[in-house]
Order: C-alpha cells, then sequence, then structure tokens
C-alpha cells in the first residue's frame, strides 16, 4: 500500500533573485538547497566572525542579498535570503 508523501514547503523548488542567483547559482531549487550553497560559499570566502561565528560578514555579492548590511546573524540571513526567492 503506497502512500503519497507531502513536499514540505521546504522542499518546493524556489527561483532565486539575479542577486542571489550571484551567489548559490540560477535555476529553481529548494530552500534547502539554497542554504546549503550559501554556507559552502560563506565558508569558501571565510565571511563568518571570527569572534562571533553567528555573525556573517558579507562581501559585496552577499550585501546585495543582505540590503547593503555590514554584518548579519545567521538568523536574520535566512529572513533576508527569503525575500530573494520566488
Amino acid at each position: 500500500m503506497a502512500t503519497k508523501q507531502k513536499n514540505s514547503k521546504f522542499m518546493q523548488p524556489m527561483k532565486p533573485s539575479k542577486e542571489l542567483a550571484a551567489v548559490v547559482g540560477d535555476g529553481p531549487m529548494p530552500r534547502t538547497e539554497v542554504t546549503k550553497k550559501l554556507w559552502a560559499y560563506i565558508k569558501k570566502n571565510n565571511l563568518q566572525d571570527a569572534k562571533n561565528k553567528r555573525n556573517i560578514n558579507p562581501d559585496e555579492k552577499m550585501s546585495k542579498i543582505f540590503g547593503g548590511k555590514k554584518a548579519v546573524n545567521m538568523f536574520e540571513m535566512t529572513k533576508l535570503v527569503n525575500k530573494h526567492l520566488s
């Protein structure tokens, strides 16, 4: 007996804005994938604050996603990234 598994909102493919696509790549992808790629980018470019690991110090590309803020904490990051997904 097969049951249909409902896809959660997180797994629903979303289209990133051009600013977000510059960081995570183009094309529809689930939020979980966007988050994974964001963290890979943050680690690769050493954007995590050395003293407070919960803060991200965005580079020029990420600054566009974060509305020009100089520092963003990881909880705020999720809210700001959601504005770039449709």
